[in-house]
């Protein structure tokens, strides 16, 4: 005589002959389950034992979705994220009060039948006969497990969960199949087991465990049996009897199960009774789910580290097959970011910007010839409410920043310079540079077709006393836009475009930069990755590394774990040793004399350009030592904000510049994050100062030097930096559209040199 198993249930040969004797009965139920009554009597029944053999044979337990864990370098835990919130318990860490609450209520004779309960059925049959329609379904646990593990599997594809919970003949009869293998291979307890940790229970709570810390802050293993019974009687509508959101109705579905498990003599009718007497006791626990519970204001790079994962091929072909392993996680993920540089982030701009403030400021560090991502913040904190924000000022649009990244102003003439250098202009090169000037006309572009200056735009510089002639090194100090734009004339547009391409300097929606001579005031918007990057092949000496925020990557999968590929630094040469150290000199001839000096560092070698744009709707300060390069932007998210007579970080400022608000949030944050490491130098190239015959003026931070006003074009709308729907002081605004006059990107006209990048 065949045996039962352990938990009760069927063998093998009883079940199949059971199922052979009924298979033709089986076929009609199921039909007047799933449809009305009458009319899919006859269709049922045709071939249903020959479908339910071609059926294959090789059911697998999909292995359920888990949170995924997101370190930083050291091994810290940032964040866990996470598509279904589940944590897998055995059946010994589940009240009793709850695996009898949920046989009561979803199958009652769990213990008695097989895969199939015959008496279930016929009770639902006759039932949705008299209903004429579906009143009563006869699932047993097996089965729904079984649709359950179907669901799992589709993961979060509409098509495919439709799939798998339509409620058709053939999906039924290839359900009941599955189910006879569950119970020979599985057993009651296990499937018990395996039905509580899969089943969704409502709020983003899959399985018990999940679902008793989110509605009653404990484990379940400590379920009370009113608890007990308000989870059970959630699984047949979470929606419908969500606690959360319709007490009234949990409750009343809560004393249908206790009056169920008294009927069954699970617990007595005083008990039962006793229970309908209480409140529902919720304690519930919010989901602590993505990225926006990230420490250390980490959150921002943990959404990049995200849109990293589903936008890399490395991680799969399509974007479907990316999600599919992102959601299905269980992935550990060590990222680049260093848990020091990120602290020294958040205190500096903490300290410097509140988060109240009018504008915002965000920061970005990378390694100079690896291209880590070592820290990402912002004075915004992630998320949803006044003065919080889910854009990350620090990326491009693709990546979840703001549509078009930030004018860069004066931040990008160490680009130009670098460009001339690698034509050959010596570091003293020297250009009349007036007060005032035309911009130069025609300029060599890419094309056979060279820019002209069609409506007579000028370009000047701050005040009358701003005139040179300068060489390199002075101008650079002092920003002096006429030098740069001169520059440009002299060695052509493409020169530029050739060099930024190296350096990965494109426009925070993706495109390249236009090729107009106004390039050089950097009036176009550029995120602060981009610019930290860009920097960081100065200091590597001229090796520009594509930026990384991911090291390694493993997966735990059926309880084996193992190594997925990520994406690499790709590291080439953007310009001679020779040029990058030119560059360095000139630009720690910044901090030292230049428009930098409130930024610089006093205890190693670094280096740095200050930029402040038209109206001072932005302020930047990019910098670097040997082994650490860093961008800080403040301004508006909108670009509305003139940040004249206002109060930043409890200071008001009557203007700010380059080097005044962000210079000194770049020096603290520097200051932090190298904090007992090293302090290598660079390789200086000894460049003689120029003669000074006289006194020109102040520089844009009151040191003597050059004004920071640059060329003004036809076009005097910036894009830059603004974001759909983005507020400042919890003031929200609309998408603004722009327009740009023919000829502005292919160098044909004048038009496009804008509101000037100043420094």
């Amino acid at each position: 005589m065949p045996k039962k198993r352990s938990g009760g249930g069927l063998s093998t040969t009883q079940q199949a002959a059971k199922f052979l004797g009924v298979s033709v009965l089986a076929g009609a139920v199921m039909a007047g389950i799933a449809l009305p009554a009458a009319g899919a009597l006859g269709l049922a029944a045709k071939g249903s034992v020959q479908g339910f053999d071609d059926i294959p044979d090789n059911l697998k337990s999909p292995s359920l979705s888990q949170r995924t864990t997101i370190l930083d370098s050291k091994g810290g835990q940032i964040a866990t994220v996470y598509s279904r919130d589940r944590t897998v318990v055995d059946l010994k860490d589940i009240s009793p009060y709850m695996q009898k609450a949920i046989v009561a209520i979803e199958d009652s004779r769990f213990y008695q039948h097989g895969a199939i309960d015959l008496k279930g059925i016929l009770r639902a049959v006759n039932q949705n006969a008299q209903n004429g329609g579906v009143a009563q379904g006869a699932s047993t646990l097996t089965q729904q497990l079984v649709k359950n593990y179907f669901v799992e599997e589709a993961g979060d594809d509409p098509t495919k969960v439709a799939q798998a919970t339509q409620q058709t003949i053939g999906r039924k009869v290839r359900e009941l199949k599955y189910a006879i293998q569950l119970e020979e291979k599985l057993g009651k307890k296990k499937i018990l087991e395996n039905y509580l940790n899969i089943t969704f229970f409502g709020e983003q709570a899959y399985g018990i465990e999940a679902a008793s810390q989110r509605y009653f802050s404990k484990p379940a293993k400590k379920l009370k049996l009113q608890e007990a019974a308000l989870l059970a009687g959630i699984v047949q509508s979470p929606s419908r009897y969500d606690p959360v959101n319709d007490e009234e109705e949990a409750l009343k579905r809560r004393n249908t199960v206790l009056q169920r498990m008294a009927e069954v003599h699970d617990i007595s009718q005083e008990q039962a009774d006793a229970a309908k007497e209480t409140k529902l006791g919720l304690h519930v626990s919010q989901p602590k789910n993505g990225c926006i519970t990230a420490i250390k204001g980490a959150a921002f790079f943990c959404k990049y580290v995200e849109k990293v994962f589903l936008s890399d091929p490395v991680f799969g072909k399509t974007k479907e097959d990316r999600a599919k392993v992102w959601n299905q996680g269980g992935l550990t993920i060590r990222t680049t970011l260093d848990p020091q540089s990120q602290a020294s982030i958040q205190s500096s701009l903490k300290q410097h910007v509140y988060k109240s403030d009018k504008v915002a400021a965000a920061a970005t560090l990378v390694e100079p010839g690896t291209g880590k991502i070592l820290g990402m913040g912002q004075s915004k904190p992630y998320g949803y409410g006044k003065n919080e924000t889910e854009y990350n000022y620090s990326v491009n649009y693709d990546m979840g920043g703001s549509n078009f990244g930030f004018p860069t102003g004066s931040t990008f003439k160490p680009f130009v310079a670098a460009a001339a250098l690698e034509q050959g202009r010596p570091a003293t090169q020297q250009y009349s540079s007036p007060n005032s000037m035309l911009y130069p006309s025609p300029v060599q572009t890419c094309s056979s077709k060279p820019w002209t200056n069609q409506y007579n735009e000028r370009v000047p510089n701050e005040s009358e006393s701003e005139k040179g002639p300068y060489q390199l090194k002075e101008a650079m100090a002092k920003s002096v836009n006429t030098y740069f734009v001169q520059m440009i004339s002299d060695i052509g547009l493409c020169p530029v475009m050739n060099q930024i391409q190296k350096l990965g300097v494109v426009q925070g929606n993706g495109d390249k930069l236009p090729e107009v001579p106004s390039i050089a005031l950097g009036a176009k918007g550029i995120s602060p990755l981009t610019m930290a990057t860009a920097y960081a092949a100065f200091a590597s000496r001229g090796m520009y590394c594509t930026p990384v925020a991911i090291e390694s990557i493993s997966q735990q999968i059926g309880g084996h774990e193992k190594s997925l590929d990520v994406p690499k630094s790709t590291c080439s040469r953007a310009m001679s040793e020779q040029t990058a150290d030119t560059v360095n000199s000139l630009l720690s001839g910044v901090i030292d004399s230049g428009t930098g000096q409130q930024a610089g560092l006093t205890d190693r070698a670094n280096a740095g350009k200050t930029g402040t744009t038209d109206e001072r709707k932005n302020a930047w300060f990019v910098g670097y030592t040997p082994n650490l390069s860093g961008a800080v932007w403040v301004g508006s998210a909108t670009q509305r904000v003139h940040m004249v007579n206002i109060q930043i970080g409890g200071v008001w400022q009557a203007k700010v510049y380059g080097g005044q608000v962000p210079g000194p949030i770049w020096r603290d944050l520097m200051t932090g994050a190298l904090a007992g490491k090293d302090a290598p130098s660079f390789n200086l190239v000894n460049i003689p100062d120029p003669d000074k015959n006289q006194d020109k003026g102040q520089d844009d931070d009151g040191n003597n030097g050059r004004g920071r006003h640059g060329g003004r074009g036809n076009n005097n709308t910036t894009n830059g930096g603004t974001i759909s729907g983005q507020s400042d002081g919890g003031v929200t605004f609309p998408t603004p559209s722009f327009s740009f006059p023919d000829g502005f990107i292919q160098g044909n006209t004048n038009n496009g040199n804008g509101n000037g990048g100043q420094r």
